[in-house]
């Protein structure tokens, strides 16, 4: 019988990076998987170490403060914390895929060097499109903005927002020109202490329970105008080629 070989051949440190991330996460997340999930809370201390260990600025370079990998290794930590645990890597996932990779891909140098380092060291993001009435669907959404010139004020719920219960960063997506229709569509880059904005209910889920998924407030939240993540109007793009990476 001819022996089938591996789709993809990890290189030395491929190898040693994805062994690394598996050794913790069966040393260290594993003893806690069943509580978390009964609880439906995942442990601080354990996102700590998410940041000790680079694992939430994976392909972030280093002269923003992360661990200077790549989208691949990004891929190799999630599906070795899946293994143990799905909530785990969700964290990592929302952060790496979603979040970091909106801001460097679409950020200009001021956002970047403002978020970046809080993405890759302390602060947890969260991806905020799915509303009510859409879901994901970046060109029904409901989402509101209202330029003021040097501040945008902010009016709409989103839903289902993973790790939002613990997230401080937060890409939100509102349309300021309904009448262009999915033209008008910007995203924004949202602090948790802003005024107007807050973090609603927390789901009770049947699975993944450790993963926090909220919905979102925004009442007359105002939003700095230099905290539009790229061009305004072009939110549909930033929208749907993030999620076709992450």
């Amino acid at each position: 019988m001819s022996q089938v070989l591996p789709i993809i051949r990890l290189n030395e440190e491929e190898e040693m990076f994805r062994e690394a991330v598996l050794d913790f996460a069966r040393e260290q997340i594993a003893p806690h998987v069943m509580e978390m999930d009964q609880k439906a809370q995942f442990r601080r201390e354990l996102l700590d170490q998410f940041f000790e260990l680079g694992l939430m600025g994976i392909d972030i370079p280093e002269a923003y403060g992360g661990t200077g990998g790549n989208f691949f290794m990004s891929i190799l930590a999630i599906e070795a914390l899946a293994s143990v645990d799905a909530s785990a890597a969700i964290y990592v996932d929302v952060q790496n895929t979603l979040v970091n990779n909106a801001f460097m891909r679409w950020g200009n140098e001021a956002i970047k060097q403002k978020y970046l380092p809080q993405l890759a060291q302390e602060k947890i993001g969260a991806y905020a499109l799915s509303e009510p009435s859409s879901g994901s669907d970046a060109f029904g959404l409901k989402a509101r903005g209202e330029d003021k010139g040097d501040h945008f004020v902010l009016n709409g719920t989103k839903l289902w927002i993973t790790n939002a219960a613990e997230a401080d960063i937060f890409l939100v997506f509102a349309n300021i020109n309904p009448e262009l229709g999915y033209k008008g569509i910007t995203a924004f880059v949202i602090e948790r202490g802003f005024d107007g904005f807050k973090v609603g209910k927390k789901e009770d889920k049947l699975g993944i329970r450790a993963s926090s998924t909220c919905e979102l407030i925004m009442e007359n939240c105002i939003v700095p105008r230099e905290n539009v993540l790229g061009e305004m109007g072009k939110g549909y793009k930033v929208a749907i080629e993030t999620l076709n990476e992450g």
